[in-house]
């Protein structure tokens, strides 16, 4: 669509200022305002909400790419829960990390401690997304392709605020596009359906149903494991909302502070380790927990001192399924995916068909949205990945990536070579080097913080899914794919994430 988005005059941008300010904060489509909004002090009880910084226009993203990202998410989640399983090859990348990640070694600490005493629950639930950039190889007639920016396997979020945003784009090209001077008629865009947050609550839904029925006599329920201070509430409140729209099973929800796990949970007495929850504020009710989802835990400031690690031990050994489990989110870790991504030579095959359907195809669609991507080690690659990490020139073209998730943890082209004589030489293998995707360029007008920017911006598509396991049967109970996330940041930000304030909420219109 020629000239799209559209250029919007100064009188129609205050309109629409004011239309998408007041639709985000009716619909939660919002976050806590951050301090450099609202001073703390300024808002003791934590009783505000603003807007989250969201596209004025869907951006146009291609649709070839948008089915390609779609049709292989059930193959990836296919994977990722295989890969949880095989504990003899984590155990090799955690050794390939090496003392120089100190949170990887504590997460497997854990996993060893709990395998000693052995397991009690060995159903798993995954709430995953992947994330992708679209490519184009140099000629213009090559058709656009996605490739993998990271899968995430632990806190995927964002699913209540995308869907939110999609319906804000659908409203907003009913009501505001077609009034504009540079008119956009009703209808004019393919806007397609987004079912993020029904899908991922559902997916908790059916870890929820196949927990079965409590072994104590309390009622059974489902912790969301937080974050103090969390700004981005609204977007799990969505997940939480959708869980009660279905009449059965009936599911409390509670959320807990992953600070206060061991003040108010505790294992049942007997070899069951049923995890039980006693709310602060409802004191004379205790709930079996049958799901824990995790929405903090997956950084080492969540973990400030040993008792927080006996915490998540303590989750770990209990009954509970976890989203994820400690396998899982090491599963989840940069060097898996260098593993999988790295170029397949004689002396080095892929190891993908290892672990999905011995289907060429399903192998094939996974191996369309990788990028290369090197280890940092003193392996063949890793030794070609250390020459262009050094290199001023070769390395403008890639990012060095820690074991970590959340946001602003990479290293960006020519920072590198400075970034890596700062470091040991023997943390090095806790990195991994991969070569940047260059999205194709174009404009939108984001609105933040209640003002407009307008200019170039690069988006970045993630793919939900959902995946329950057995790990011992090695049997998939029930793989889904949930929905869409479209985030857009400047085409001059290095980072993405819309939390840690360097992108925006956007969605798709379909081209």
């Amino acid at each position: 669509m020629a000239n799209y988005p559209p250029e919007i005059t100064p009188s129609e941008g205050e309109r629409m200022t004011e239309v998408i300010k007041d639709w985000a904060l009716a619909h939660g489509l919002t976050v806590r305002p951050p301090p450099a909004v609202i001073a703390a002090e300024a808002d003791p009880n934590g009783i505000l909400a603003t807007a989250v910084p969201v596209t004025l226009f869907p951006s146009p993203f291609p649709q070839v790419c948008f089915d390609q990202g779609l049709a292989v998410q059930k193959t990836y989640n296919e994977l990722y829960a295989a890969i949880s399983q095989d504990e003899a090859f984590l155990a090799q990348v955690v050794k390939e990390i090496g003392d120089s990640d100190d949170f990887i070694t504590e997460l497997w600490k854990v996993h060893l401690r709990v395998k000693e005493e052995g397991y009690v629950q060995h159903k798993s639930l995954g709430l995953f997304r992947s994330d992708y950039m679209v490519h184009q190889d140099g000629a213009s007639s090559t058709a656009p392709h996605i490739k993998q920016v990271e899968f995430n396997t632990i806190a995927s979020s964002f699913g209540g605020l995308s869907s939110q945003t999609s319906l804000l784009h659908k409203y907003l090209s009913t009501t505001e596009y077609p009034l504009l001077e540079k008119s956009i008629e009703k209808g004019a865009l393919n806007l397609p359906q987004n079912g993020s947050a029904a899908g991922l609550a559902a997916g908790i839904r059916h870890a929820f149903i196949e927990y079965g029925p409590p072994t104590t006599n309390y009622r059974k329920c489902v912790i969301f494991l937080v974050q103090g201070g969390e700004r981005n509430i609204f977007d799990q409140r969505h997940l939480e909302y959708e869980l009660q729209k279905s009449e059965e099973p009936q599911i409390p929800v509670f959320r807990l502070p992953f600070s206060e796990i061991l003040q108010h949970t505790s294992l049942a007495e007997g070899s069951g380790r049923q995890l039980l929850y006693r709310p602060p504020q409802l004191p004379s009710h205790t709930f079996e927990v049958a799901v824990i989802y995790m929405r903090s835990g997956y950084g080492p400031s969540d973990y400030p001192d040993q008792s927080a690690w006996e915490a998540r031990y303590h989750l770990e050994r209990s009954a509970a399924i976890k989203c994820p489990t400690v396998l899982t989110q090491v599963a989840g870790t940069k060097k898996v995916q260098q593993v999988l991504a790295t170029p397949e030579t004689p002396s080095n095959p892929s190891i993908l068909s290892r672990y999905v359907s011995k289907d060429s195809a399903s192998v094939s669609s996974l191996l369309d949205t990788f990028t290369n991507i090197y280890p940092l080690d003193d392996t063949e690659a890793g030794l070609k990945a250390r020459k262009i990490a050094a290199d001023p020139e070769l390395c403008k073209g890639y990012v060095l990536k820690p074991q970590r998730e959340g946001g602003g943890n990479n290293i960006y082209r020519s920072s590198i070579p400075p970034f890596l004589k700062s470091v040991p030489e023997s943390h090095w293998p806790s990195y991994i080097l991969m070569k940047l995707i260059t999205p194709p360029p174009f404009k939108n007008t984001i609105l933040r913080n209640g003002n407009l920017e307008h200019g170039g911006v690069i988006c970045e598509l993630g793919i939900y899914g959902t995946c329950i396991w057995d790990q011992q049967s090695k049997k998939i109970v029930r793989n889904e794919q949930a929905g869409y996330l479209l985030r857009t940041k400047g085409d001059k930000s290095e980072e993405g994430g819309v939390a840690a304030g360097f992108g925006c909420m956007d969605s798709c219109s379909l081209v």
